[in-house]
């Protein structure tokens, strides 16, 4: 065992930083995943019935069982008792037992009639015992068979990526503690959620490919990539383990996690603002996500190009990702170059592409491929954004600047698009902006309130804390896909009428809601925010949290080893 610090594999930035890749790229596909339905919504109603009442409540079977059944409590004290790297492959399997019961749940092989699995789903769970009686039950009455066993396979995939998405964080404050911590945490869900941009961008085309439509065909990429997800943690498993032994690090066993240290965590007014403020943030986005492509079919006139034309191939889909991964590469790589023609020759390289993508978006018409823009500002700033926290601080105030652009932005979609409906250039325009604009505001969160939370709390119990963060955001992303479900169907009573008297057929009405009344509930959610945000500000002034201050004070550690130096 070595004593020498020097020798430490994350001293080596190669390291750490592969290290950081590896759980980014985990994470990346944990992403397409998660959202792997939500551009073809208007594909399951037509093909599978799911109106949006079932799409809503399948959706938010996803945090299910880490909110009622406490399962986030759980993997958070799996991880401090068992260590990251146990976590780590635990989740990835458990991701992917979910996601292949989501993927059978949509096949043909299922949906069929004189299947017995099938036929018990359409008669059985339509009362749930307690979670009836309490209204929070994740079936009912008349949901789709399909929509049912779909959501026991998402409730699974939802424990996994949960557990996942805090034994990331836990492991990169482990490899980045007194280091780069905001721009590594910035930089991975940067990275990470190009995901959701690559999910809008292939989740369509595997679904209509060939001419004939399949949801299960996109599931399937999504299963495909959890299982490399899975490797990519067996890989991280090792490099963990030679961190390890290199400075003789034994987490589980040199200072145990006890219940009791709970205590401890939920006792901190600033853990308490912290974590509203993360539900906050993560219910305006991630349910929005997940209804964000039917949105904007439902308020934008697009006109299919012609069938045997490039922009309806599956070829301009390539090309488009293809030019989506220069603009997320040449943006994310200039924050790396200290040489400033090389510096501005990538940006400008970025904003062409970006340009570029934009209209080939227009080109295709494709609601999924403009909304798969969201991430790509957010990976060229989060790494700036992460860079300033380290060594400048102001993350609460980041939060509140944050919760303004998320306000602006909801509006903007409810009020302003639509009034621009029989224009397609202005309303894709302001389509464009808006997405972006609203991705750049998501990436403070992981630049600034992640890398607050080691200053809340000690750091054998970070795992926890992170966890119950987790667990209060999953109330949020469980209760809001219902809400915006519920919210759609009963302010767009005409939609239903119209199917059931045949003045609307199914492929019309899954694009004819209004979005009004869902997009001002989630612009709230910012109004929320940004009130919590100015009292986070206050707090932290009076109680000296620290969170306003840099994470990286070269001046303080050179003080400290001096002071170290003198008493030896």
């Amino acid at each position: 065992m070595t004593t020498s610090t020097a020798a430490a594999l994350n001293d080596k930035a190669w390291a750490r930083w592969t290290a950081l890749a590896l759980l980014a790229f985990a994470m990346f596909c944990s992403y397409i995943f998660m959202d792997i339905l939500s551009p073809i919504k208007n594909l399951l109603q037509e093909t599978r019935g799911w109106d949006s009442l079932a799409f809503g409540t399948m959706q938010g079977s996803e945090t299910f069982l880490n909110v009622f059944i406490f399962f986030l409590i759980f993997a958070g004290i799996i991880l401090d008792k068992m260590g990251v790297r146990f976590t780590a492959l635990l989740s990835g399997a458990v991701m992917l037992v979910g996601a292949t019961i989501n993927w059978y749940a949509l096949t043909d092989a299922f949906c069929n009639e004189a299947n017995p699995l099938y036929q018990w789903f359409n008669t059985h769970l339509n009362h749930i015992p307690v979670f009836d009686d309490l209204g929070v039950s994740p079936f009912y009455e008349g949901m789709p068979a399909s929509a049912k066993f779909s959501a026991i396979g998402f409730m699974i995939f939802g424990c996994g990526v949960e557990m996942a998405g805090i034994t990331v964080s836990r492991g990169i404050v482990k490899w980045f503690k007194g280091r780069e911590m905001a721009l590594a945490m910035g930089s991975e869900m940067a990275l990470a959620r190009l995901g959701v941009a690559t999910c809008m961008i292939f989740s369509p085309l595997f679904a209509t490919l060939g001419g004939e439509v399949s949801v299960s065909r996109s599931v399937a990429f999504g299963v495909v990539l959890l299982m490399i997800a899975l490797i990519m943690f067996v890989v991280y498993f090792f490099m963990d383990r030679t961190l390890d032994r290199q400075t003789g690090a034994e987490e589980e066993k040199d200072d145990p996690f006890k219940i009791s240290d709970l205590g401890k965590i939920l006792s901190s007014g600033g853990f308490w603002l912290v974590a509203l403020l993360c539900v906050l943030y993560y219910s305006a986005i991630f349910p929005f996500q997940k209804y964000a492509v039917n949105m904007l079919q439902c308020n934008i006139s697009f006109v299919a190009p012609a069938a045997d034309s490039f922009w309806a191939s599956p070829s301009a889909t390539v090309v488009q990702y293809l030019i989506m991964l220069v603009v997320a590469a040449a943006a994310f790589a200039s924050n790396f170059q200290r040489n400033k023609v090389m510096k501005a020759s990538l940006m400008a390289l970025a904003v062409a592409a970006l340009v570029g993508y934009c209209y080939m978006g227009y080109m295709s018409q494709s609601a999924a491929a403009m909304f798969a823009v969201f991430p790509l500002l957010a990976v060229g700033i989060t790494p700036i954004l992460g860079h300033y926290v380290d060594y400048k601080g102001r993350a609460a105030s980041m939060l509140v600047f944050g919760s303004l652009l998320l306000i602006l932005c909801h509006l903007t979609f409810a009020f302003v698009l639509p009034q621009f409906k029989d224009s397609t250039a202005i309303s894709v325009t302001i389509a464009y902006v808006t997405i972006l604009v609203l991705g750049a505001s998501f990436s403070l969160v992981p630049a600034s309130l992640w890398p607050s939370v080691p200053k809340l709390v000690d750091a054998k119990i970070i795992g926890s804390a992170y966890a119950l963060i987790f667990w209060i955001q999953n109330i949020g992303l469980w209760l809001f896909p219902l809400l915006i479900g519920k919210v759609l169907d009963n302010t767009n009573p005409e939609v239903a009428q119209g199917l059931a008297n045949g003045t609307l057929t199914p492929e019309q009405a899954a694009v004819s809601y209004n979005y009004t009344a869902p997009l001002v509930m989630l612009a709230s959610l910012g109004v929320a925010a940004l009130v919590l945000g100015l009292i986070l500000k206050v707090v932290d002034r009076t109680k000296h949290l620290g969170l306003e201050e840099p994470n990286i004070t070269p001046t303080a550690a050179t003080e400290e080893a001096e002071v170290v130096a003198a008493e030896e």
